[in-house]
């Protein structure tokens, strides 16, 4: 699925997944250095309620908002740090795991231990983006 959308309609992205994805799922965001992968999440947690104020986890590794929405960011450490720190574990909490700067290497792992992965590559055009989501279930 494609949508394009400016920031202002991102209830079109987050309605998609919304509509499409579990409770407890994980999506990874991919796009270049200030493409709208933090924009991106911080609409989502504002469409499901939360008010706490959504960053970029980029030193902390990860933010938890309310009880269902947790963020990754993996820009600063490669896939063995982040299995290593423990985090990984944190899949089986339901929610919706959000994460950024993803590799492909992750990915395939993910899947290879039963995860489904959801991919939404974000690219910027002018003042649009278009999203790009496959869903592991489609």
């Amino acid at each position: 699925m494609k949508i394009i959308s400016s920031q202002k309609e991102l209830n079109k992205v987050y309605d998609y997944l919304n509509t499409n994805l579990p409770s407890n799922t994980i999506i990874l965001l991919r796009g270049n250095l200030a493409s709208g992968k933090t924009t991106l999440t911080q609409y989502i947690a504002k469409a499901k309620g939360i008010s706490d104020s959504v960053s970029s986890p980029t030193f902390s590794l990860q933010n938890c908002y309310g009880d269902n929405l947790f963020h990754y960011d993996l820009y600063r450490i490669d896939d063995n740090e982040f299995m290593g720190l423990g985090l990984f574990e944190e899949f089986e909490k339901d929610g919706w795991h959000i994460i950024e700067w993803a590799s492909t290497e992750l990915e395939k792992f993910l899947r290879s231990v039963g995860y489904d992965v959801n991919i939404v590559d974000i690219t910027p055009i002018d003042d649009r983006r278009e999203y790009s989501i496959r869903l592991s279930n489609a």
